[in-house]
């Protein structure tokens, strides 16, 4: 028998099940710029490492900081406030309130 795979996303694709394409995704979104205090929407996109963990998909944050290429985003879950979630620009999308 063959052993089972350990890839990137192993067991992680029940909300990723759609992997899209750059082409899809523009290459807009792989180049955005963020500045401290933008609200951004963590969207991760399948194709691309570095991923956030899946219980953040979706969700609303604030911009704090940059590390390097990627933006140290803070998160509201219930109560509290995580910090230090690090995502790469191509898992955000600016926030555009109703």
């Amino acid at each position: 028998m063959v052993g089972r795979s350990h890839g990137l996303f192993s067991g992680r694709t029940r909300h990723l099940s759609r992997h899209n394409k750059v082409s899809r995704a523009g290459v807009t979104r792989l180049i955005n710029k963020f500045g401290a205090g933008d609200k951004v929407v963590i969207s991760p996109m399948g194709n691309f490492r570095n991923i956030p963990h899946p219980r953040y998909r979706g969700r609303v944050g604030t911009v704090l900081e940059t590390r390097g290429k990627a933006y140290i985003v803070e998160v509201r879950v219930s109560k509290s406030a995580k910090r230090s979630i690090v995502v790469p620009p191509e898992h955000l999308k600016k926030f555009q309130s109703k």
